[in-house]
């Protein structure tokens, strides 16, 4: 079986790739000329583990092709994936237009039945603008050519997106017609030998579905930070909370954890796109608005506390920061609270020193030298007033507090993660703030 992947972003590429490796002849389409000569290099554009191995043994193995021209390969596959970016547009709104480019794209060039599969998170309604603009380019060719749409999100964590892909908990399909779901079921079916996890439904269900996922993900977490920052003015313990609401199989253990904000490329935009999604249809999401208010708070949660400590007197003090990445295993900052963390800092006259397994060079490519980068994370800590920790990998776990202790200038560790056990610090002569 062949088929398409349009765009070679983080969707795009591991799709692509975890297709490859269970047999299917997969080619990723991108107008960055730039991208793809590397990617035919086996030089990949994003961090993710175990993705670069499979890419290399999928291209050797000739089962995963690089391309800029989409035209050259549509008459060769049966199903053409669109994972193309949607960016938030000023309102919130996704912003439709590379998705439309495709489908145009698409219209303008096919030359036989095709599945054209909408693989990015889109809005519900979106289906039907890629039927209407391929079926507009056909009628402007003036040719009858078949073809069925269908939606098809993805549901991949960064940092286990090639687990998640190659063992789904689910696979979420919108169809409709028999023709259509016959083709994607004979596609995901190595995927499904342990046993049929593919949902059907109706295609502005599954378009739903998506958003729906990852705003209720959203509001837990928003829920538990707004939970914890409660728990601190009436001297309970977040932690503790989080167990007995947990164990609770109506609610279960999962994103119940408090800590400085969720950041990311999926769940501030999916929580902003369905708000206005809503508004367009006259209709008002109060819970996404309060959990997108929630969220924007929480990410500044690290410096009151740090102001606080030092009553507003910060000008000329050091911090340390541990973690860039909005999450581990990913190198993305987008949406991160690092980024806010390190506005406020330096706003504040205050030097900040970082460092991230991953992520430094992705931060230095966004803000440039503001911060002093460091190679390991006891640099970062070298006469510094405050350990602030923002990003929970796995190196940070267990770090040595006596070396901190000669190292560091000041004894203050901010806990953005709650991670550390604060009568542990205390007995090695910290003072420890967590959240909640």
């Amino acid at each position: 079986m062949k088929i398409v992947i349009v765009g070679t972003g983080y969707v795009g590429l591991v799709s692509g790739t975890c297709f490859s490796e269970m047999g299917v002849d997969v080619t990723c389409v991108d107008v960055d000329r730039k991208k793809i000569d590397k990617l035919r290099q086996g030089i990949i554009p994003i961090y993710e583990p175990g993705l670069e191995e499979l890419v290399s043994k999928n291209v050797n193995a000739g089962r995963l092709h690089f391309t800029t021209d989409l035209r050259e390969i549509l008459d060769e596959v049966e199903v053409v994936f669109s994972a193309v970016g949607t960016p938030p547009d000023e309102d919130g709104s996704a912003d439709l237009k590379y998705v439309l480019e495709v489908a145009r794209s698409v219209g303008q060039n096919m030359k036989k039945y095709l599945v054209i599969v909408t693989k990015s998170t889109v809005p519900v309604g979106t289906a039907l603008k890629v039927k209407n603009a391929i079926q507009e380019e056909l009628d402007r060719r003036g040719v009858n050519i078949e073809f069925d749409v269908a939606s098809n999100p993805e549901f991949l964590k960064e940092g286990a997106a090639v687990h998640d892909f190659m063992s789904p908990d689910r696979v979420v399909v919108g169809v409709a017609n028999e023709r259509a779901k016959e083709i994607m079921s004979r596609l995901y079916k190595p995927f499904m030998l342990s046993g049929d996890r593919m949902i059907f439904t109706d295609i502005p269900s599954a378009e739903m579905i998506k958003y729906a996922a990852n705003s209720m993900l959203a509001t837990r977490i928003s829920f538990m930070n707004d939970m914890a920052n409660l728990c601190e003015l009436v001297g309970a313990d977040i932690n503790m909370v989080r167990k007995g609401i947990g164990t609770d199989s109506r609610i279960g253990k999962k994103f119940l954890y408090a800590g400085c904000g969720y950041g990311g490329s999926c769940f501030p935009k999916d929580v902003k796109a369905l708000i206005k999604t809503a508004e367009q249809n006259g209709y008002e999401m109060q819970v996404l608005k309060a959990v997108e208010n929630v969220n924007e708070k929480q990410k500044s949660i690290l410096f009151d506390k740090f102001m606080k400590h030092f009553n507003g007197k910060v000008k000329g003090k050091t911090v340390a920061m541990w973690g860039l990445a909005f999450k581990p295993e990913t190198d993305d900052m987008r949406e991160a609270p690092a980024l806010v963390l390190i506005d406020l800092l330096l706003n504040a006259g205050v030097s900040v020193k970082v460092y991230d397994p991953i992520a430094m060079d992705e931060c230095h490519r966004r803000i440039g030298d503001k911060v002093i980068y460091c190679k390991d994370m006891y640099e970062a800590t070298v006469d510094a007033d405050t350990l602030m920790l923002v990003t929970e990998w796995k190196e940070f776990r267990v770090p040595s507090w006596s070396v901190l202790k000669k190292v560091m200038r000041g004894h203050v560790v901010v806990d953005g993660r709650n991670i550390y056990d604060g009568k542990e610090l205390k007995g090695n002569g910290f003072n420890y703030y967590k959240i909640g």
